[in-house]
């Protein structure tokens, strides 16, 4: 479960930047809600019309002289990229303008075995190609010995990247990277993609007409992929790529949009982070980035397919690898619950594909909440991922365990490690330590709604004006809406159960709202239950009907008291680690026998989501914290089993009573109730 947060948007500030943006109602709420209050913030904002001049980057201008001079002296030139989509997006980009310019020109794209960026291996295949000029793409900030290697073997190097700087920059021609500390361009956030654009450009005087016309949707793809803010320049890029995406003639895009299910669709960034960019990014995971590369560089429409084809079979092999090692954590925690007990959770398996272990922990940090090291044991080297929000930071851990780490990086929201052989178990101590000594109260995963919404704002005409936000994106996320006060009137499965219809009243309005990837009884909900919503919106277009499209993102019942809901969670998983709480706290979560009968009794047959457990009981005298303890002590007997899946808490059949007053949580209770008497 998440906190809800509502934000209450200024109402005059609302109808002021209606009349004087000319938009709708929700898209003026939803817009001042992100911070703005005046027209020309809005302007400035929304409607960003160009890129910057490319020059602007520090040693754009050199890095343009030194390739165009090794086209003219017939130098051999190989690109360098990344496996990632940001990475093979942009060798395509810069190795299609070389070969058009007619550059002696090839790319290398090292494999996800090889690791992030440059290696020596790699630098001595290229000098064995005969190339005298390397130019880095997405990658190349931080190779600080790899370039003087590159200069060792009598070749040259040029840097093009969108990473952060460390204390020194390498030795290159032209190292031109806006996170550079002396570089003084308007606009910070390109990709690695985004900056091959702009070098493209560069290398045709500074021009962007050729290199947006030919290259736009190629950056627009990496830029959605690579979660790099939606802001300024970025909008732009997006916004122009996505008119080339929805009208292409580019046989990789119809490809992929063949692949996709997406055939004469409009191309969204939804469309981009949820369908293309995946199976590209599939190539670097589970075959070879040069797959998707090829793809790309393919002229020929019944090739493009084959290609686009082995990238969906990948793509699917990267669903199947990322379910199995979910399904093998859920089994681990079931098993172990105290797994997830921790302030952070650490989870550690055998031979999990390197891959994926990144989106795993995603899933993980979005599931239950918490920050997230996921590492994989293969062949004795324990690598892994990690990811967070709010204010704890990743980097700020790993830096604080680097005594077991061989090494790491990243930055506050994700980062990689490997664990030094044998210190998987102190890893995890330290990471707790860090947790309690930083964070006594943790960050807790939050859901934000822009607005309160009014059944009166539920109209087409309205919820269309939002797509004057679009592209959504980091920092310009789509507007999420909070409903109060939703009455079910019927509930409805869709596509055999796998997803949920609620007819809903509002006032004297009746709609309806999705709830995907629940089924009706997964949901907990019934006839009559006067529910708080946090939905988002769009258009349902059927059979030339068109009409408003409500997805629930969370929802809970009406006056649910979520501060306490969280500190009683806090307090139990507190209890369990063994943290002391104030004495006057153990006298309240001790659930009497009554208790614990009646909340075993309420357990159906088919078995119920333990919050909704909760929620149904509706008894004043069995706090939430309480209801936890008794819970765990029924698993303890063996008495019931609780998924970690989907929280759903059911009777196991037993043949002999069980002592309630053995379960070792209630043991560990009375102990603190007796000292504190």
């Amino acid at each position: 479960m998440k906190k809800w947060t509502v934000g209450m948007p200024d109402r005059k500030t609302v109808s002021s930047l209606m009349l004087s943006c000319g938009v709708s109602s929700l898209a003026a709420a939803a817009i001042a809600s992100k911070g703005y209050s005046s027209p020309e913030s809005v302007m400035e904002a929304l409607n960003v019309s160009e890129l910057s001049d490319p020059f602007l980057i520090k040693d754009m201008q050199k890095a343009a002289d030194t390739i165009n001079a090794a086209i003219d002296n017939d130098e051999r030139i190989c690109i360098y990229g990344d496996y990632d989509c940001d990475g093979i997006m942009a060798t395509v980009i810069l190795y299609s303008y070389l070969s058009e310019a007619g550059a002696d020109v090839f790319y290398y794209i090292p494999e996800r075995s090889e690791g992030y960026g440059l290696n020596m291996k790699a630098i001595d295949s290229i000098a064995e190609e005969g190339a005298s000029l390397i130019v880095t793409v997405d990658n190349g900030i931080s190779a600080i010995s790899e370039a003087e290697y590159i200069y060792s073997r009598g070749m040259k190097l040029v840097v093009t990247d969108h990473h952060q700087q460390g204390e020194q920059l390498p030795r290159a021609e032209a190292v031109a990277d806006p996170h550079r500390h002396d570089c003084f361009s308007p606009f910070k956030y390109m990709c690695g993609a985004g900056i091959a654009l702009k070098l493209v450009a560069a290398l045709d005087g500074g021009d962007y007409t050729m290199a947006l016309e030919q290259f736009g949707d190629l950056a627009a793809i990496a830029t959605v992929a690579d979660i790099v803010s939606l802001t300024g320049e970025n909008r732009f890029l997006v916004s122009y790529g996505m008119e080339l995406l929805s009208n292409s003639d580019r046989p990789s895009i119809i490809a992929l949009k063949e692949v996709c299910g997406l055939t004469d669709k409009p191309v969204d960034s939804q469309v981009i982070g949820f369908g293309l960019a995946p199976r590209i990014n599939a190539a670097g995971r589970f075959g070879s980035p040069k797959t998707a590369a090829e793809l790309f560089l393919c002229e020929d429409c019944d090739e493009a397919l084959t290609a686009a084809r082995e990238l969906d079979r990948l793509n699917n092999m990267r669903k199947d690898a990322e379910n199995s090692i979910i399904s093998e954590i859920e089994a681990m925690i079931d098993k172990e619950p105290k797994l997830i007990r921790g302030r952070v959770i650490f989870l550690c398996g055998k031979d999990w594909h390197h891959g994926v272990i990144g989106i795993v922990a995603s899933r993980i940090v979005e599931k239950f909440g918490k920050p997230c090291f996921i590492a994989s044991d293969t062949e004795g080297e324990i690598r892994g991922s990690a990811r967070s929000f709010g204010e704890f930071s990743v980097f700020g851990a790993l830096t604080a365990c680097s005594d077991v780490l061989e090494k790491f990086g990243g930055h506050p929201g994700a980062g990689g490690f490997t664990i030094k052989s044998g210190k998987a178990d102190e890893f995890g101590q330290l990471l707790e330590k860090y947790a309690l000594e930083n964070h006594k109260v943790m960050p807790l995963a939050e859901l934000k709604a822009d607005i309160p919404l009014t059944p009166a704002e539920l109209t087409v005409e309205n919820v269309q004006g939002l797509s004057v936000l679009e592209p959504f994106g980091t920092d310009n996320e789509k507007p999420l809406f909070y409903i109060e006060k939703a009455e079910i009137t019927d509930i409805t499965p869709l596509s055999d159960g796998a997803h949920t219809k609620l007819h809903i009243k509002l006032g004297f309005t009746q709609a309806d709202a999705l709830i995907f990837r629940k089924s009706p009884s997964e949901t907990g909900l019934a006839k009559g239950d006067i529910c708080d919503m946090i939905v988002n919106l769009g258009i349902n277009e059927f059979r030339g009907k068109t009409s408003v499209s409500i997805v629930v993102c969370d929802i809970r019942p009406h006056m649910f008291e979520q501060n306490k809901y969280f500190a009683a969670s806090s307090a139990f998983e507190a209890f369990l680690r063994g943290e002391e709480l104030p004495q006057n706290y153990y006298p309240s979560m001790y659930p009497s026998r009554d208790d614990v009968v009646k909340i075993y009794k309420a357990i159906p047959n088919e078995g119920i989501c333990s919050d909704t457990l909760y929620i149904r009981l509706n008894d004043r005298n069995i706090n939430y914290c309480k209801f936890c303890i008794a819970a765990e002590a029924l698993r303890q007997l063996g008495l019931v089993t609780v998924s970690c899946s989907d929280k759903k808490i059911k009777r196991v059949k037993v043949s002999q009573k069980a002592d309630l007053d053995s379960a070792a949580v209630l043991v560990s209770l009375r102990s603190k109730l007796a000292k504190s008497h």
